[in-house]
């Protein structure tokens, strides 16, 4: 990809994005300077609310509903997991087992254990288990690959 930055005095501010496919990350992109990827809107106890994406600690699968949770909120959204990875996914948010996918960069701290299993303490505090089917995978992540 090619990328030209030009720094102007005077005029008008205009991007132009040319791709051959509208992959996940020219999405991110094209929603960040329409104003429209940051947000993600979902019903709460009390009515409607909308989370940022990047204050996302992890999605949950339960009985075929997906909820968002962040430190202080928990939403009730449309979609299912593998949707979300579609629309959503810039690296930053990796699927963790078949019912969860977490924010990598809201991991605080991480911990092996048995049958190759990870546990991945979150910023919230809350210990989600990454099963031995996606902790290589996740290992991988880690050191620098996809």
């Amino acid at each position: 990809m090619n990328i030209d930055i030009k720094k102007i005095t005077e005029g008008q501010e205009y991007v132009t994005i040319r791709y051959k496919d509208l992959t996940p990350s020219m999405k991110k992109i094209i929603g960040i300077l329409e104003g429209t990827d940051d947000k993600l809107w979902g019903k709460t106890d009390t009515g409607t609310a909308s989370i940022s994406i990047g204050d996302l600690l992890y999605l949950e699968s339960v009985d075929d509903k997906l909820f968002a949770y962040t430190k202080s909120i928990v939403l009730k959204i449309d979609g299912s997991l593998n949707s979300f990875m579609t629309d959503y996914d810039d690296g930053s948010f990796f699927r963790c087992s078949k019912s969860m996918v977490i924010n990598v960069s809201m991991v605080k701290s991480l911990k092996s254990l048995s049958s190759n299993r990870i546990d991945a303490t979150m910023e919230g505090g809350e210990h989600i288990i990454i099963s031995r089917r996606y902790a290589s995978e996740f290992r991988r992540l880690l050191k620098g690959g996809r």
